[in-house]
């Protein structure tokens, strides 16, 4: 699976219909993107590309647009009338630029550079699953009223959410939606808790919504499904908790069904518009989207696929929906000018280039109110893979860290979650923290049900615990060398944002 990258924030509250330069509040800016994807495509004789569309919502302009869709030698998957964003796909290798001249189109461009056939998750290293074994010693040491895996869930101890639990374990009115590879909804662990009404299947860019198809498409497809167990496992007596173990969870299945597990544009802005028309409360987003690690400006292919994604969630912003993401595994100082980027695109050919990831754009985690979430680990210093950045980080949460180790009987510092076909394993990554700050960001929309996205977000930062810069360099791995600087003070800084996230606050 592929990985990701950065952000910084920028102004909210804007309508989906805008332009993307006044969406995001920035301009273009030169010398910053890769070769371009439609360079890709006129190379690919005849074959079928994906596009984005990006239009003016009202009827006229749309149904114009789609007829010059069908003129260029273009089809239309899905409209999203909207927020102004259509799917198309073409064999025409000159179709994007054909579009772009259309009265009415305000970007548009390729979302992949790679022939549509048949998404980068943000966990770092491979999954350890829990033996039967391990799972009966961890059972053993179970204390009265806990979970039997709950001795080796740190992470739920780290934030208070065992606590929380016995307080308010979240409202059964409250969604989260796993926008990810998928959720196993037979897992007994996650089957109380889950919402098929609100589930669906995104990867083609139209929502399906047959009974199932949310599902991941085989077992190496987990990443979903530990996502969901960390939010919502119930306490039923099996297996592990979640965070917030009494809300719903989701799923709105996005990676497309081969090894690689891409998350294409087109499928994101289906789950963030479904998520949003199904009165979803909060997406958990622990993936970048495909195939670009950071989406330049002054690339037209580039440029369509963050305006359509932002229009989309921000769609889902003025329905009430609080999104969240993590901020990547790289390590990477997202406030520095500038990173090196030698991943993208992901789905061809990668070419190594430097960007300034404030105007190169990692999406979605870097659009304007989508709350960003570093990784901890069990001593609840920064986990040694986790992107940070001063002004970039809003929250933290428990992500996982093999070099920190916990006093639990599997002594495994990485987050135990729920697997497809009933089994369980430990992951870290930042995909494991932002589920944590979605969880904790549920139960306070179970204790505060009018809250807004905007009033949830501030109350995340309110109810954080800052443990402050480390007054030592910080050296994750313990190699000896200094791995990242933390700039900020006491109340925010790089390495947490506003903090560590609490479940046991969020509950009272």
């Amino acid at each position: 699976m592929a990985h990701l990258r950065s952000r910084r924030r920028l102004a909210l509250a804007v309508p989906v219909v805008l332009s993307l330069t006044a969406s995001l509040g920035f301009l273009p800016v030169a010398a910053q993107a890769a070769p371009r994807a439609e360079s890709t495509a006129q190379a690919a004789n005849a074959e079928t590309y994906a596009y984005l569309v990006n239009t003016k919502t009202d009827h006229h302009t749309i149904e114009s647009v789609k007829n010059a869709i069908t003129a260029a030698g273009g089809t239309v998957v899905v409209a999203y009338d909207k927020i102004g964003v259509i799917v198309a796909h073409s064999a025409n290798p000159d179709f994007a630029q054909q579009i772009r001249k259309v009265r009415g189109v305000q970007s548009a461009g390729a979302s992949r550079t790679s022939p549509v056939t048949a998404a980068g998750t943000t966990d770092e290293g491979a999954v350890q699953y829990l033996s039967q074994a391990e799972a009966a010693k961890v059972a053993g040491s179970a204390a009265a009223g806990e979970e039997p895996l709950e001795a080796d869930q740190w992470d739920l101890r780290a934030i208070g959410a065992d606590k929380a639990a016995e307080i308010n374990p979240g409202s059964k009115k409250v969604t989260v939606a796993v926008i990810d590879t998928g959720v196993d909804d037979t897992h007994p662990d996650i089957a109380p808790n889950f919402s098929a009404g609100q589930s669906a299947n995104c990867v083609s860019g139209k929502a399906d919504t047959t009974y199932g198809s949310w599902r991941p498409v085989d077992a190496d497809h987990y990443h979903g499904t530990h996502v969901a167990g960390e939010i919502a496992a119930a306490r039923n007596g099996i297996g592990v908790a979640g965070v917030a173990p009494g809300v719903k969870v989701a799923s709105i299945t996005v990676a497309q069904p081969d090894e690689n597990s891409l998350f294409f544009p087109e499928s994101v802005v289906c789950a963030f518009v479904f998520a949003a028309d199904h009165g979803v409360e909060v997406t958990n987003n622990s993936y970048y989207v495909d195939p670009w690690l950071y989406n330049c400006m002054d690339d037209p292919d580039q440029r369509a696929i963050v305006d359509a994604v932002n229009r989309a969630q921000l769609y889902a912003r003025s329905k009430g929906t609080l999104n969240v993401a993590s901020a990547g595994n790289s390590n990477d100082d997202l406030d520095s000018d500038a990173l090196v980027d030698d991943s993208s695109p992901d789905d061809s050919t990668a070419v190594t280039r430097t960007v300034d990831p404030h105007e190169c754009f990692d999406v979605p985690t870097q659009l304007p109110g989508v709350v960003t979430v570093s990784a901890t680990g069990v001593k609840g210093t920064k986990s040694y893979y986790s992107s940070y950045g001063d002004g970039v980080v809003d929250v933290a949460g428990p992500g996982g860290d093999k070099y920190q180790i916990p006093d639990t009987p599997s002594k495994n510092g990485r987050i135990l979650s729920t697997m497809p076909n009933n089994q369980y394993g430990f992951l870290q990554g930042t995909s494991m923290a932002s589920p944590h700050v979605a969880a904790v960001a549920a139960l306070l929309k179970s204790t505060h049900p009018w809250a807004t996205p905007a009033q949830l977000q501030a109350l995340l930062k309110a109810q954080a615990d800052n443990p402050g810069c480390p007054t030592e360099p910080y050296d994750g791995n313990g190699d000896g060398v200094v791995d990242a600087t933390c700039v900020g003070g006491k109340r925010v800084n790089g390495f947490f944002g506003f903090g560590v996230v609490n479940a046991l606050r969020a509950v009272k």
